[in-house]
């Protein structure tokens, strides 16, 4: 009989929609698991296969944890603010909202065609008022606490997007969501202070149980770094110019110094400078450049001499220029940095171009050629001269700096605060008011949500205003302190903001007094698995643990980290090996596979394609394949004998497919369990019949995977109940060790017969066996045997005269 997809798949979505099969309990007694997948930003364009493959690993996991008992919960949502909607918006002259809604109901269509096990009673729009309220309710408790603040400063502005983006949203001077080019521009911004929280963030890494090279980019991406700051005096002047290094310990061969061209000491002694025009056509020309374009290390060297500053040498009292240059950033470190060309390559770039004394205070290389990078003797270097351990004189030499009042030891983080807002409208209302008399004020709690006014005119100004700037009767409002008139900040969130916290919102996602109920959060926290994509381990993965950090502070979460466990899935490549876009054409849409295949075969696929942590090309035959083997599984049927058992041929088999399969769900080996079960087919084909029993385990360890046609066939085979709760199979590890094994006999090195023999025979017996083996006889029949080459379960080799 012919395997109905369209017609089975449709009826068991519908049963367990209709049974709340999927739907997890807030207090129960069986043991949690909650199961997390980043949530997808519901774009126009639809779902990819790749959303498939991202989901289905813990979705597999999640079936598996219901039957082996669990009260799993395993939700879904969408996180829904953000540019391309409003950008697409804009172009249809739709509204962001109804755009949203358009999404969100095809992206749930497609989800629930696959027969993803999500607890659809637990969805989260971040768009919601319901929702953002909260979000806005978590700000202004970061508010409260300093750690939401205001600064001007030079941001990266896309000019396309009209809107302010931080570093990580800027990475290569290209907006990360037109790839426009970034410009600077000085303005005023929201910064979240997370740089409070990097030791933090850094020490809970040693709490979780995350892929090591998950961990390594977070450590990367901080930045944590210890060394030193030094204070270099000006000469004639009471003016000293902080620095920080990492290497203290080459002070003595500092021969220049570089300040950034937005150091205000510049402004501050301009009359000294006799070349401030040539500095400030410099300044102006920087001012154009995007941070990117300044810190490459790959490019000209460009930089000013100050004629009329120079710096003194604390170590040594030597006087040494100073320069002005692009590649030091006045947001990083102190705006200004010492030079040690004969140990530096980016310095000694700049000390050839500009002719600088270059000092060797570390012996090795050859500085004819290029900087010597590498540890060794010191030498120019006064008290520190002979001292070949860098650990031991960095420390001398932070204990002399401490000593003479010039320094201290110091720690510095690549990672900087979080620029936290957008010139746009889909997004939170930043909920403050600026106040003449009260500066920044809070919009008071009981006041929240403060809603996104609706409004048919959502473009951005020309000038990277928010076109929240330009609604009178949304700006003007009171002071909450003083009831003066008052101004309504106009910026909103970025779309990071309803991610760093969705995780929480799934355990209580109707609570309209609390952001989760305590008894549940202390229930359900912390998420036991987490996976997702590669490239969201940092920037969104460090902002939500810092929201959780900080909320753990206040005593609203129960667990410091949020994530027990993080894996990733690897890319679907498009059938060219390359990566799938649109413009290539080289696409797959799941709903093409389901319609052709039925969901059954694009799960199992997604899946068997190859290790789930590496990149894998989408091949169309391969998707066939998988259809051939679940009509085999469809075709058992045909061949059930009664027998709640194994049978002896296959007992063995199946114990060891149970063992291999549990195994290799939990090591999201997914590809190799697949093929455990193929080959388990095999055998089962050979012997031309299953017992029923055998069907039973069969069904249940494919039911993960394939739950579809397992649960179609579990009906009619008369079993009780859903597969949702059916016990996840046991294995007895003594029976997974073969009555019979197989053994290569060769003679003279080459195979002349398989001995399939007793596991338990000796030495002795699987010799004579072999000699007598039929195939065996003609090639040592006459002849004598000089030698015998036994390898205990592996080979015999007769060698002969």
């Amino acid at each position: 009989m012919e395997y109905n997809f369209s017609e089975v798949e449709a009826k068991w979505q519908a049963k367990w929609e209709e049974s709340g099969a999927f739907h997890a309990e807030d207090r129960s007694d069986k043991k949690k698991f909650y199961a997390l997948v980043e949530f997808p930003y519901p774009s126009g364009a639809g779902m990819h296969v790749g959303h498939i493959k991202a989901y289905s690993g813990l979705e597999v996991i999640s079936r598996k944890r219901r039957m082996d008992g669990y009260n799993v919960m395993f939700p879904i949502g969408f996180d829904a603010f953000g540019l391309p909607t409003e950008n697409y918006a804009i172009k249809t002259g739709t509204h962001p909202r109804t755009v949203t809604d358009t999404n969100i109901k095809n992206f749930t269509s497609q989800l629930k065609r696959v027969g993803f096990s999500f607890d659809w009673s637990r969805v989260i729009d971040t768009t919601e008022e319901d929702y953002y309220k909260w979000t806005q309710w978590i700000f202004l408790k970061m508010f409260e606490q300093g750690l939401a603040f205001r600064d001007k400063t030079l941001v990266n502005y896309c000019p396309s997007c009209k809107v302010v983006l931080s570093n990580e949203d800027s990475q290569g001077g290209k907006c990360d969501i037109c790839h426009s080019d970034v410009i600077q521009k000085s303005k005023d911004v929201w910064y979240l202070r997370i740089t409070e929280y990097a030791d933090k963030l850094l020490q809970g890494l040693e709490q979780v149980d995350y892929l090591p090279n998950v961990k390594m980019q977070q450590v990367n991406w901080i930045g944590k770094s210890t060394g030193a700051f030094v204070n270099f005096s000006l000469k004639d002047t009471d003016e000293t110019l902080r620095i920080y290094t990492t290497r203290p310990d080459t002070l003595f061969g500092v021969t220049f110094m570089v300040m950034a061209p937005e150091h205000p000491l510049l402004d501050k002694y301009r009359d000294r400078i006799a070349n401030a025009d040539a500095l400030d056509a410099y300044r102006a020309e920087c001012a154009k450049k995007t941070e990117f374009e300044r810190t490459q290390l790959v490019k000209d060297k460009t930089g000013v001499c100050i004629n009329g500053l120079s710096a003194i040498n604390p170590v040594n009292g030597k006087e040494i220029p100073i320069y002005v240059a692009d590649y030091v950033m006045m947001g990083y470190g102190t705006g200004a940095i010492m030079a040690v060309p004969a140990h530096d390559e980016r310095d000694y770039a700049f000390a050839k171009k500009f002719g600088i004394d270059i000092i060797q205070v570390i012996k090795g290389g050859d500085l004819n050629e290029s900087a010597y990078t590498g540890d060794g003797e010191m030498i120019n270097s006064d008290f520190l001269n002979g001292y070949t351990n860098k650990k031991d004189s960095i420390e001398k030499m932070a204990q002399w700096l401490t000593e003479k009042g010039i320094g201290e030891k110091g720690v510095q983080y690549k990672m900087k605060d979080w620029a936290f807002n957008r010139q746009r409208y889909w997004g939170e209302p930043i909920p403050i008011v600026h106040c003449p008399h009260c500066g920044m004020v809070g919009v008071p709690y009981d006041q929240l949500p403060l809603r996104l006014p609706k409004v048919t005119n959502f473009e951005p100004g020309s000038d990277g205003e928010s076109p929240l700037a330009k609604i009178e009767q949304y700006v003007n409002c009171k002071c909450p302190k003083c009831g003066a008139d008052a101004k309504r900040e106009t910026d909103t969130m970025p779309q990071w903001a309803g991610s760093s916290w969705y995780f929480l919102r799934y355990i209580d996602p109707n609570n309209a007094e609390a952001l989760a109920d305590p008894e549940k959060l202390k229930y359900w926290l912390p998420v036991d698995w987490y996976n997702g994509g590669m490239e969201h381990v940092t920037r969104h993965m460090i902002y939500s643990r810092f929201w959780h950090h900080f909320l753990y502070d206040q005593g609203i979460v129960p667990t410091q980290e949020p994530y027990a466990k993080r894996t990733a899935q690897g890319l679907i490549l498009g059938p060219d090996g390359d990566k799938m876009s649109k413009s290539k054409g080289n696409v797959v849409d799941p709903n093409d596979v389901v319609n052709v295949y039925g969901a059954d075969v694009l799960r199992l696929y997604v899946l068997f394609m190859g290790d789930y942590e590496k990149a894998a090309p989408w091949s169309e035959s391969s998707v066939r394949g998988c259809k051939r083997y679940i009509d085999r599984v469809w075709n058992l049927m045909e061949n059930v004998t009664d027998g709640d058992g194994y049978s002896a041929e296959l007992e063995s088999a199946f114990h060891k497919t149970v063992r291999k399969v549990t195994s290799d769900i939990e090591n999201m080996k997914f590809n190799t369990a697949i093929a455990a079960l193929m080959t388990l087919m095999n055998d089962i084909s050979a012997k031309g019949s299953i017992t029923k029993g055998e069907l039973k385990t069969y069904l249940s360890l494919l039911n993960p995977f394939a739950p579809h046609i397992t649960e179609e066939m579990w009906e009619r085979a008369g079993f009780e109940g859903m597969m949702v709760t059916a016990p996840w199979p046991e294995y007895d590890e003594a029976k997974t060790v073969d009555k019979e094994i197989e053994i290569p006999v060769q003679v003279c090195g080459k195979l002349r017969s398989v001995l399939k023999i007793a596991a338990d025979a000796d030495k002795d017996t699987i010799l004579a066996a072999a000699k007598a083996d039929p195939k065996v006889l003609p090639y040592i029949d006459g002849k004598a045997v000089v030698k015998e080459i036994f390898v205990p379960n592996k080979m015999v080799n007769l060698i002969v005269k």
